[in-house]
């Protein structure tokens, strides 16, 4: 089998990884969500999927603002000092969700290190404000680390959502493009979050891959993963979103992402997203059932 493709550095993606975009249905997206005056992850990220899940009225939404106050070297999301906490959002959320007939909503939203919960009580309401007026629609939430802060933590698990995400993102060697984060907090993370939420929430993570990382490495990460009891797993490769962000070094092979995939269900992951395209919300409701 050949080895996956170093980057060449000349602009050029390999085969597998030359999606066919959707316009005209990001279009109308865009519009709707401006209209409600809500962000979402899929476009301040820039992410690949963007057409795709639009068209198909799928959308992570970005609460607390879209200015982080971290500046990690791979995401696109703005950083510098965010604005006050936007209490009408709450609702904001809601109205979405109602508007797209969503059925799975998964919410997320930049660091804010400069609140003192991190973000934990918006997360709280927003989710308790769509469970009681949409009951049959399922939350996921994707959570920065609060700084490990456990009332926050508490918060959130005990939110009502389904599943509660949080990623660990890459491997412990490659730890310096996640600003502020820390690999063995980002584990407790989920470790508390599983210990605190009800037994029947799960929990999630994603990992990059394509900066430099072995599949040793990407093992003993899964290894840690399971000893702190993670139930859901996504992999996929890291795109740079320009220039001035870190490089990608090489384009992982789709064998790969599915020897990835079998080691971690070998491993005990109840379900696994592994393909060049993997991003932690991506066909989130797949993980459940949905």
């Amino acid at each position: 089998m050949r080895e996956n493709i170093k980057n060449s550095e000349n602009g050029r993606k390999p085969q597998w990884l030359r999606k066919k975009l959707q316009f005209g249905a990001q279009k109308q997206m865009d519009q709707l969500l401006k209209n409600v005056g809500i962000h979402t992850i899929c476009q301040e990220a820039k992410c690949p999927n963007i057409s795709e899940c639009f068209s198909k009225k799928n959308a992570t939404f970005l609460i607390l603002g879209a200015i982080c106050t971290r500046r990690c070297s791979y995401c696109n999301v703005a950083t510098g000092k965010p604005l006050g906490v936007n209490e009408k959002e709450i609702e904001q959320v809601t109205t979405s969700v109602k508007a797209l007939e969503l059925k799975y909503v998964v919410i997320t939203s930049p660091a804010r290190d400069d609140l003192k919960d991190g973000g934990a009580k918006q997360f709280s309401l927003v989710t308790k404000n769509i469970l009681k007026e949409l009951p049959n629609t399922k939350v996921e939430l994707l959570i920065p680390d609060f700084q490990g802060n456990l009332d926050s933590l508490k918060l959130v698990a005990n939110s009502g959502a389904t599943v509660l995400g949080h990623n660990i993102e890459t491997v412990p060697r490659l730890y310096k493009i996640r600003k502020a984060a820390n690999y063995k907090r980002s584990l407790q993370v989920l470790k508390k979050l599983k210990a605190l939420a009800p037994k029947e929430t799960k929990t999630k993570t994603a990992l990059m891959v394509g900066l430099g990382e072995s599949q040793e490495e990407m093992i003993e990460v899964m290894k840690d993963l399971r000893e702190v009891g993670c139930d859901y797993l996504s992999i996929g490769q890291y795109l740079a979103p320009s220039n001035e962000y870190e490089k990608v070094v090489e384009y992982v092979r789709p064998s790969q992402f599915e020897k990835y995939k079998q080691i971690a269900l070998d491993m005990g992951f109840e379900f696994v997203h592994s393909s060049p395209y993997t991003r932690s919300s991506y066909l989130a409701h797949e993980y459940v059932g949905e």
